[in-house]
């Protein structure tokens, strides 16, 4: 069995028929409105002298969290730990979980 869906765009404005949807953006927020051949010139004619004046933006670069320095600073004291006590740990990357283990041991015994 086959189906047919039909989409009816209805003008957000009027309420009457609408043709097309209009996409744009406004503060941060990306919005949408469906429109009918009358109303989304009105809006395109209100929105041109800002459009001239305007330059497009892209897209902003994704933001890397990067470590706190604490963070840091705690990770630079168990290899400085781990290598006062003969066991092997790379300067970069992760912390074997056995080291740590070991480092918790110790501070804890304290």
């Amino acid at each position: 069995m086959a189906q047919k869906v039909t989409v009816v765009l209805e003008d957000d404005l009027t309420g009457g028929p609408a043709e097309q949807t209009v996409r744009f953006a406004f503060d941060g927020t990306d919005y949408e409105i469906d429109l009918n051949a009358k109303n989304a010139a009105a809006f395109g004619k209100q929105l041109s002298p800002y459009l001239e004046h305007a330059r497009k933006a892209g897209r902003a670069p994704a933001r890397r969290a990067g470590r706190p320095a604490a963070v840091r600073q705690r990770s630079g004291d168990i290899r400085a730990w781990a290598k006062e006590h003969g066991l092997a740990v790379s300067e970069r990357g992760r912390i074997p979980a056995s080291v740590l283990e070991q480092y918790r041991a110790s501070a804890n015994g304290r």
